[in-house]
């Protein structure tokens, strides 16, 4: 259990690198001068690959996430409700991550209506849920 427990951590913590870094590079889209094409390709490059090795990040973790549930019972039984609200952090991380997907989407098409500050704030999110899984998971207070 602990080996999957182990990489388990080392998959979540490189997903959500991912996550961190993503919105990032969506920030430098978001301030391309219209006229600078070369730019604006190389940082949709950037992201199209960076989405593609978040969410091969992204199954590990999960599926290892899913078996220390299932197979280890972690987080099963009374008195485990941290473990809802761990579940309801993943499902947010899950539905930011498609987001950012349907972002990228919307950023080829030139489509993107948001400014440079917006992406900058929700850069954050991912720190937020982060914190609150790992707080969840280590304190377990309720």
């Amino acid at each position: 259990m602990l080996w999957v427990k182990s990489f388990h951590i080392v998959f979540v913590a490189s997903w959500f690198a991912g996550l961190f870094y993503l919105p990032r590079i969506y920030v430098n889209l978001a301030m391309v001068e219209p006229q600078s094409v070369a730019e604006r390709d190389r940082l949709l490059l950037m992201a199209r690959k960076l989405l593609r090795f978040t969410t091969l990040l992204a199954v590990p973790a999960l599926a290892l996430g899913l078996t220390l549930f299932w197979v280890y019972g972690i987080g099963q039984g009374p008195g485990n409700a941290w473990m809802h609200a761990k579940l309801g952090v993943v499902a947010l991380a899950l539905t930011y991550h498609h987001y950012c997907g349907r972002l990228l989407r919307q950023f080829e098409a030139g489509t993107v209506r948001r400014s440079h500050v917006w992406f900058r704030w929700f850069n954050e999110a991912p720190v937020l849920m982060l914190v609150a899984s790992v707080l969840l998971v280590v304190l377990k207070p309720f």
